[in-house]
């Protein structure tokens, strides 16, 4: 399982018939689920996102975890960084998980961090056309891999 962070300042994603759903400060989390995940890589990640120190503190060092920046959390799927681009020109998406064993993992990631994080999280539809529109704080961006472990 694989998580982009993207610290931001505000974020928001919308959708072709729907208001659009946003936040101000804090994360936007682009995950992608791959077809080994399982519940295990979601603990294991939503513990690692919810206590990364990458928000400023009062001296501007990036101490602070979501929580204790008071900020929210966008949650976008996003199978598309599980591509392999090793041959050819036109990316692959084999090791994506398929929608079947994707949406519950993607489901229990939301409820997970949302209880591990103790704020707000908003989230995309899994599979939908969205756009997706943030304004990068710092701009702070992090890779994380359940498989990698670092």
């Amino acid at each position: 399982m694989r998580a982009l962070l993207q610290r931001v300042k505000e974020a928001s994603v919308h959708f072709q018939h729907e208001p659009p759903r946003s936040i101000g400060p804090g994360l936007l989390i682009l995950l992608g689920i791959e077809s080994s995940d399982n519940r295990e890589d979601v603990e294991w990640l939503v513990g690692k996102i919810s206590q990364i120190r990458i928000f400023a503190d009062e001296e501007g060092k990036m101490n602070l975890d979501i929580r204790q920046s008071n900020g929210s959390i966008l949650v976008i799927s996003q199978f598309t960084l599980h591509a392999s681009t090793r041959k050819g020109n036109r990316p692959s998406f084999i090791r994506a998980a398929r929608p079947e064993q994707a949406v519950p993992l993607y489901e229990y990631f939301i409820e997970e961090i949302q209880r591990a994080a103790a704020c707000t999280v908003i989230c995309g539809i899994f599979g939908a056309d969205m756009q997706v529109r943030l304004q990068n704080d710092g701009p702070v961006t992090l890779m994380i891999d359940s498989q990698n472990r670092e």
